[in-house]
């Protein structure tokens, strides 16, 4: 197992001696005048960098509860939501402000953020001792002011949970409108004392995981007047997706259990109303619905001002790559300033994969969209990719330059269910079959790709005489009858061979604990800056599995409503695959392999059907880098039958649903 040697004591002291104060004066004189910048809301400026030139411990706390508007739990008021500060005092005593770095959650009080589970804690003021997250200890000194932002229906808010919906995205959007002059605060959540935020610059950079990543897609496609970039980290851009895919019910509860399990207990009480509009909105039937409309911040990808900087595990089974992929697509086709950050990891934080990088970057993103330092990050390389673990490349674009959509036909091998993957012609009326087998999942499929069974199809390349790169999203169209009223379609893409990876099924989904501790940023004794350290969890592997997508056979027609299919007749569904960037190497295989119920991922259909695929109407349609000259130069030929060999199967997982974020 590889692992990262931990790095103790690792603490930003700002120096405030005679001979710092010299030295910082003969660099302002010697070095370009484009490295060095004067003094602004942040501080000093130098070499592309805010310099932490504030005090944390003297930094001002203060909480303040916005109007939203809206009167979601019915009390007869209007809802305030409750944002937490923490700012440096020295720039508003000398009459200059600050931009803001925002972290809208419902997780202060129920569950926690970060790796440690950190919640907000309070002094008997109300005011926040405990910030979780190093955001205000590394940037506050830094010039900046951190706002903690509890959604409505949690914690200390008031109002009701709708999961991504109006009050969500509202709550977290009329704090920004606040910073901005256009929203009324006040200093209590019942009083009538107002707050302004005349410190603030208005300018507001929106950041986090899972749940709060996700507000932060949903209100940058609001179009507000003030977001300048987000960081959504593992974030949902369609709640319908994050439940169901094109008709398949995804394992697990639906939103009424999730906005159950975080809103707060007074919360709870009132809000009866929204949560049956929430159970009545959302069917288990895989329907698209008006709630789920409302809840799709893809189609909103055209009002987005913000600049983005995404980050997301290629292994991520709770928010999968799907969410990454069309949101990136979307906003790609209006021409956002976009980054993303792809990793090996499953539901991880890059502050918990690549520690040092991450900050680097952040701080340098933050400087040039929040304070306007020309520090040249716009124009770096668009996307970092992990190949191996701790092993990255980065690209000019993504995906990147070369990269073509390429068919590729399902043929049939000497084995019945053990077929060829390439650009050959499809061959008129060869078909394969398979039965629903809910017992199994994609891991066991690609353990035993070389071994025929009835519990699915598989379609290979010949053995790549050279690297082949998927990058993005791909499609595999198939036509299909089942021999029961219902069916569902997984398609799954494996890189057969043996490799080493992160071990995105472990506990930690990539990671391990260390026992050692790295700060970043200033403590005070109710918060600290020092966060455990983390290593990286391997694994050998004899197959990676790729990308995936699920489909409900019923809902190929429409995704409106699905329909009992006829028995024998055939239907033609294309299944979207989540994106990914994967390099399958040399002497290494490409497998598809199309089955039915992915167990643990997807929830199995009221019938047990046996599928049978017609493969001359249907393909896969691949992101290849080197398009299909790449293809022809990688596997040069269509591959003859597979051996057969005895394959153990795979240790069963069960994806989890609930974003948790940590």
């Amino acid at each position: 197992m590889r692992t990262t040697r931990p790095r103790t004591d690792r603490i930003r002291i700002r120096t405030t001696s005679l001979v710092a104060t010299v030295i910082a004066a003969l660099a302002a004189v010697l070095l370009p005048v484009a490295t060095v910048q004067a003094a602004s809301a942040a501080g000093t400026v130098r070499h592309g960098l805010s310099r932490p030139d504030y005090s944390y411990a003297d930094a001002v706390r203060e909480a303040v509860w916005v109007e939203t508007g809206r009167d979601d739990d019915g009390d007869g008021r209007t809802d305030r939501v409750a944002a937490d500060i923490v700012r440096p005092r020295e720039p508003a005593a000398a009459g200059r402000k600050v931009p803001v770095i925002m972290d809208a959650s419902p997780y202060y009080s129920c569950c926690g953020r970060g790796n440690e589970g950190q919640l907000k804690t309070y002094d008997d003021q109300g005011r926040m001792v405990q910030a979780p997250l190093y955001y205000d200890n590394y940037f506050v000194p830094r010039g900046y002011a951190v706002v903690l932002v509890d959604l409505a229906g949690t914690n200390r808010s008031d109002g009701c949970v709708d999961v991504g919906g109006p009050s969500d995205i509202g709550s977290a959007k009329a704090v920004i409108d606040w910073l901005n002059g256009r929203a009324k605060g006040w200093t209590s959540r019942t009083g009538s004392r107002p707050a302004s935020a005349r410190w603030s610059t208005g300018d507001v950079g929106m950041i986090g995981k899972s749940w709060d990543g996700t507000i932060a897609n949903g209100v940058a496609a609001t179009g507000v007047r003030g977001l300048r970039t987000i960081v959504p980290i593992s974030a949902i851009s369609s709640w319908y997706d994050y439940y169901f895919q094109q008709g398949a019910a995804l394992y697990g509860s639906g939103p009424d259990w999730l906005s159950d399990y975080v809103e707060s207990p007074a919360a709870r009480a009132r809000c009866g109303a929204v949560q049956q509009r929430i159970v009545d909105g959302a069917p288990r039937s895989g329907d698209w619905t008006r709630f789920w409309s409302e809840r799709d911040y893809t189609k909103d990808a055209g009002k987005v001002r913000a600049s983005v900087f995404a980050v997301h595990g290629m292994q991520d089974l709770n928010v999968r790559t799907k969410h990454f992929g069309q949101w990136w697509s979307a906003l790609a086709a209006h021409g956002v300033e976009r980054k993303v950050w792809l990793s090996q990891t499953g539901h991880v934080d890059p502050f918990d994969f690549r520690r040092d990088a991450w900050v680097s970057a952040l701080h340098r993103w933050f400087d040039h969209y929040l304070l306007g330092v020309r520090n040249g990050v716009e124009r770096e390389p668009g996307a970092d990719v992990e190949r191996a673990p701790d092993r990255w490349t980065t690209d000019r674009s993504w995906p990147p330059a070369g990269t073509e959509p390429t068919r590729l036909n399902l043929r049939p091998g000497a084995v019945p269910g053990q077929g060829g993957l390439s650009t050959a012609p499809a061959v008129p009326g060869s078909t394969a079959a398979f039965t629903d087998t809910p017992q199994e999942w994609e891991e066991d499929w690609a353990a035993g790709a070389d071994t025929p069974s009835d519990s699915r199809a598989v379609f290979t390349t010949g053995t790549l005489k050279r690297d082949l790169r998927l990058s993005g999203s791909g499609t595999v169209t198939v036509t299909a009858s089942s021999s029961t009223t219902s069916a569902h379609l997984s398609a799954v893409l494996v890189d057969l061979g043996p490799d080493t990876v992160r071990d995105f099924l472990g506990a930690k989904e990539g990671i391990v604990d260390l026992a050692t501790r790295s700060c970043w940023g200033e403590s005070t004794e109710g918060d600290s800056a020092c966060f455990r350290d983390t290593a990286t969890d391997a694994a050998d592997v004899t197959h990676t599995v790729v990308s995936r997508g699920w489909a409900d056979l019923g809902h190929a027609a429409s995704a409106w409503q699905g329909r009992p299919l006829v028995p024998g007749r055939a239907y033609t569904a294309t299944v979207t695959l989540a994106a990914t960037d994967h390099v399958v190497p040399a002497g290494h295989r490409l497998a598809l392999i199309v089955a039915g119920t992915d167990g643990g991922m997807v929830e199995p259909p009221d019938t047990t059907p046996t599928v049978t695929l017609d493969l001359a109407r249907s393909r896969a349609l691949l992101p290849l880098v080197g398009g299909a000259r790449g293809l022809a130069a990688a596997a040069p030929h269509a591959p003859a039958a597979q051996r057969v060999a005895d394959v153990p199967p795979a240790p069963r997982r069960t994806a989890t649903t609930v974003p948790t974020g940590r």
